[in-house]
């Protein structure tokens, strides 16, 4: 008798934690404003050295150079979270098996570390492309199934380690910019592998608030294609990012497709300057398109340059052109009963010098950009997070130890 009542009791709770399960989780537990990217890498190490501790712990990489008294500093700027980008090709690495618990526990670590400092933290899985230090990044993740599995695999773990932190401290991104559905075919693979991660995501996490996204580099348009009541979850922020206009925001970023790197010197806003020094810069660039682009690209890229120039060069075009996307969102949002302190602009910014390039962005160029999107998702009523601490886009950090102009930073703490 005594066995058949401890069975009912095991099989009664059992019951009681799959409803709690089936229940959709309440409104969200995390509430975010104003907030900043970290560094994912600055000197990341090949796949071959992912064995090593020494090399690879603690994680993320910027636990080796930023203190207590640096994230401080940022909640004193006017931050009150950070988006905490978490590289997870190390996670799907056999190089790291040995390690991979540390792994997991040294990005709960870091997540402590960050609300020890008064700042709460989305932890943000944030692929990349493989290249030669890597075996794994987004094509690999997204073209093979198998791998996709593995990295729902990820998702379900890092989920768990999480699971018991203060939800109104830390959310969970579950994959940064997804590269898929961007093709002309017109393909729709993004909603159902959402899905997927999500459900993982939340069988290990039922209390955090995770933060989905649209496909195609999480683009306003992309989300607007998505049906957020297919995720039967209140507890859920919606993410989209924009740089646009991405001509001036990327200027020299050779990483960013084979046009925009020929691209220096435009000023923000193109009204900036006089037409005729503005002039003269186009010119300039023109210049270089036809003496180094591939000359069957270069009729195609000249073509480009004036078309994206015509559509930003008054100040009326540029508004439109910087509107559009946070009123797709809004409108997204409004037809599907999203509220807007459940969205939030995941990334924006603008460039300040690429890797290995002489040319810096003015920093009052990046200074009004950046005030500029603020102002339109803080209109809107959402939460933003600029890109990012240091790096190309570094607003507080630039190369080599040294600090990037305080322009921006001034610009943010100037909100208080």
């Amino acid at each position: 008798m005594a066995l058949l009542g401890a069975m009912i009791k095991t099989l009664t709770a059992a019951l009681l934690a799959l409803a709690a399960l089936a229940l959709p989780a309440k409104a969200a537990t995390f509430s975010m404003k104003r907030g900043l990217n970290l560094d994912q890498w600055t000197t990341w190490t090949g796949e071959e050295k992912w064995n090593d501790p020494k090399a690879i712990l603690p994680y993320p990489e910027w636990r080796k150079f930023l203190t207590e008294a640096d994230l401080k500093a940022l909640k004193n700027a006017g931050f009150d979270f950070l988006r905490m980008p978490v590289d997870p090709s190390p996670f799907l690495s056999d190089e790291t098996l040995a390690l991979r618990d540390e792994l997991y526990t040294t990005v709960l670590d870091s997540a402590r570390m960050i609300n020890r400092a008064g700042l709460k933290v989305i932890v943000d899985l944030h692929l990349i492309p493989t290249g030669g230090n890597r075996k794994i990044g987004m094509s690999e993740v997204m073209d093979d199934p198998a791998t996709f599995d593995a990295y729902v695999e990820v998702v379900r773990k890092m989920a768990h380690t999480l699971s018991g932190e203060d939800p109104s401290q830390v959310a969970f991104e579950l994959m940064n910019e997804p590269i898929v559905d961007c093709d002309e075919t017109g393909t729709n693979l993004w909603p159902d592998r959402q899905k997927k991660l999500f459900a993982a995501a939340r069988s290990s996490a039922t209390r955090l608030t995770l933060i989905l996204t649209g496909g195609c580099y999480s683009n306003a348009d992309s989300l607007a294609k998505i049906d957020p009541k297919a995720i039967p979850d209140d507890n859920i922020i919606w993410a989209f990012h924009s740089y646009d206009p991405f001509l001036l925001t990327h200027q020299g970023a050779t990483w960013a497709g084979d046009f925009i790197r020929y691209v220096t010197g435009l000023p923000y806003p193109l009204t900036a300057v006089p037409r005729a020094r503005l002039d003269v810069v186009l010119d300039t660039i023109r210049d270089r398109i036809r003496a180094e682009a591939p000359w069957t690209r270069r009729s195609g890229m000249l073509a480009y340059l004036d078309e994206q120039v015509v559509n930003m060069d008054t100040p009326d075009k540029l508004v439109g052109l910087m509107d559009a996307p946070f009123k797709t969102v809004e409108d997204w949002g409004k037809a599907n009963g999203v509220k807007p302190e459940d969205i939030t602009l995941g990334e924006f910014g603008m460039i300040r010098q690429e890797y290995g390039s002489a040319y810096v962005m003015p920093a009052e160029y990046r200074a009004a950009y950046v005030k500029d999107m603020i102002a339109r998702a803080e209109a809107h009523g959402f939460s933003w997070s600029v890109w990012s601490y240091g790096g190309a886009f570094g607003i507080v950090d630039a190369f080599g130890g040294d600090k990037a102009e305080p322009n921006v930073m001034d610009a943010i703490r100037s909100l208080h």
